[in-house]
C-alpha cells in the first residue's frame, strides 16, 4: 500500500474511506481497522452502517497540514 503524499492531501474529498486515512498515516489494513473497531483510531471515524468513514478536516488536523497550506506546497505548473 503506497502512503500518501502531502501534496495530494488537497485533493481528498470531505469524508474518506479508512484505507484512505490508513495510508496518509502510514498504517496498515488490518491495524486501521483494528484500531476502528476498538475506537483507538487516532482520529474521529464514522460508522455508516459497516463502512468506516474519517472526515478529512479531522485527519488534516491530526497531520498538521491544511488544504491551503498543502496546495501552496504543490511547485507551479
Amino acid at each position: 500500500m503506497e502512503t500518501l503524499k502531502y501534496k495530494d492531501l488537497p485533493e481528498l474529498p470531505t469524508v474518506v474511506d479508512i484505507m484512505t486515512a490508513a495510508r496518509a498515516l502510514g498504517l496498515s489494513r488490518t491495524y486501521a481497522y483494528d484500531l476502528a473497531r476498538r475506537d483507538q483510531f487516532p482520529c474521529r471515524v464514522l460508522r455508516i452502517g459497516t463502512c468506516y468513514r474519517v472526515p478529512t478536516a479531522d485527519l488534516l488536523k491530526l497531520l498538521g497540514a491544511t488544504r491551503e497550506a498543502s496546495r501552496a506546497a504543490d511547485p507551479p505548473g
